[in-house]
């Protein structure tokens, strides 16, 4: 049997890489790093976690909780090891950024099915074969991809959030708690009155970012967008977005706070917190200045400051279809975020149901079939709906699953149906042999 090219180690490629390799297939992993890095990227280890140690919300109630438990039950290597390092982030599966690649690495590199070749791709190769460079792919294969299809990437900014170590922050100015006391108190809260948020809104608007070729406010992906930006946005704009301060109450005052910035666990021992929503792209030194009228975080010790980097993904609806494939070439296919799923999670589920369809294709099987009542089902139907005509990432969500047949008033109970409803269909795949 041929081996299975899958190019791009991050969560697709290395999820898709462990699918084959499961199922029997030999797979050739093709990865640029070390000897060439993004800039974006430091560390050797494949599914290296860039924007964040966090994996969304785990309840399922939650689209990504669902879609989350969907892949544990499929067996994805990356679920595995995320909840092998998870540290504590309340509802959320957050984990340590370290193990948690350090671990993946040492799965793939183990598996007896899998051979790591450490090298830029410059050309889109035959089939079979999985794409999953990520947002993050090469100026020379990004412009292979596009003459491969003859057609323009589209392209938007993506920006990481920083890092403090946990001693620096000030916590007679903070305190733990989770929202609305979901959980354990896993999140460190830097509370800001009226007067302070005000000054620090109006700082950061005009602090000075740093040089990006092309950049423009307008094209910066919604999901992931610079908090120097929302601000420009509006003075309120920040209240109701990552510093909201809902759900939390200054035991100080006892109240409610006027405006919250949340800081979560990013490694296991503790000792690293990142700002949560908090992905810019300012100078560094302007980072640290205006930062720094946070009163939890006046002296602030930044382990890494944020940065920005090109996102690319294609035009999908036109290109590919419900199992990430060339519509013209089954056998070339492509995960992650390049496809346009927007997460970890959901780049994760892609880089499965991309790996699950080409096994079945090489191996002369049927393709299971994950229908839209499944989140990931779901995914590959709406990267795939040629009916879209402004295509943007998603990350899933409940709007993009099948509806129930019968109508449930209550948000909670409803999403609980429909998640229990493709969690049956899931056993069901696998009872057939999946």
């Amino acid at each position: 049997m041929n081996a299975v090219k899958v190019i791009g180690a991050g969560l697709a490629g290395s999820e898709a890489a462990w699918q084959l390799a499961q199922r029997g297939i030999p797979v050739e992993l093709v990865e640029m790093k070390p000897g060439k890095m993004s800039p974006a990227h430091h560390s050797e280890n494949f599914a290296e976690l860039v924007c964040s140690n966090s994996l969304r919300g785990d309840r399922l109630e939650n689209a990504v909780g669902l879609l989350k438990e969907e892949l544990r039950r499929c067996g994805s290597l990356i679920l595995a090891c995320a909840d092998a390092t998870r540290v504590e982030a309340g509802g959320c599966l957050a984990v340590d950024r370290n193990g948690f690649s350090a671990m993946v690495t040492e799965r793939i590199r183990s598996h007896p099915n899998i051979t790591v070749r450490a090298q830029e791709v410059t050309q889109v190769p035959d089939g079979p074969v999985i794409i999953a460079t990520g947002p993050l792919t090469s100026d020379a294969f990004s412009e292979a991809i596009g003459s491969y299809f003859g057609t323009e990437y589209l392209h938007f900014f993506d920006a990481a959030a920083p890092l403090v170590t946990a001693d620096s922050v000030d916590m007679e100015s903070a305190w733990w708690q989770s929202r609305y006391d979901r959980g354990t108190p896993d999140y460190v809260n830097c509370a800001m009155d009226r007067a302070q948020y005000q000054a620090f809104v109006a700082a950061l608007a005009a602090a000075e970012e740093a040089p990006v070729h092309g950049f423009e406010d307008k094209n910066v992906f919604e999901g992931c967008m610079p908090v120097e930006v929302m601000a420009r946005r509006g003075p309120d704009t920040l209240r109701f977005g990552p510093l909201k301060p809902v759900g939390l109450t200054d035991p100080k005052t006892g109240r409610e706070p006027y405006a919250v910035v949340q800081l979560r666990q990013d490694n296991a021992q503790g000792t690293v917190f990142n700002l949560v929503g908090f992905q810019t792209h300012l100078k560094f030194g302007e980072q640290k200045r205006v930062f720094s009228m946070i009163p939890a975080l006046r002296n602030a010790e930044y382990v890494r400051y944020g940065v920005m980097h090109r996102n690319t993904f294609l035009q999908s609806p036109r290109l590919l279809d419900r199992f990430y494939a060339d519509r013209r070439d089954p056998l070339v296919a492509f995960a992650g975020q390049m496809t346009g799923v927007e997460g970890y999670v959901e780049s994760t589920a892609s880089g499965f149901l991309a790996a699950v369809a080409m096994a079945a294709k090489v191996q002369g099987k049927p393709i299971p079939d994950f229908p839209a009542t499944t989140a990931i089902g779901a995914l590959g139907r709406y990267i795939s709906d040629s009916t879209v005509e402004n295509f943007q990432p998603m990350n899933i969500n409940f709007s993009i699953i099948s509806p129930l047949e019968r109508r449930i008033r209550k948000k909670s109970e409803k999403n609980l149906a429909i998640a229990n409803r493709s969690l049956e269909a899931i056993d069901a795949l696998i009872a057939a042999g999946l």
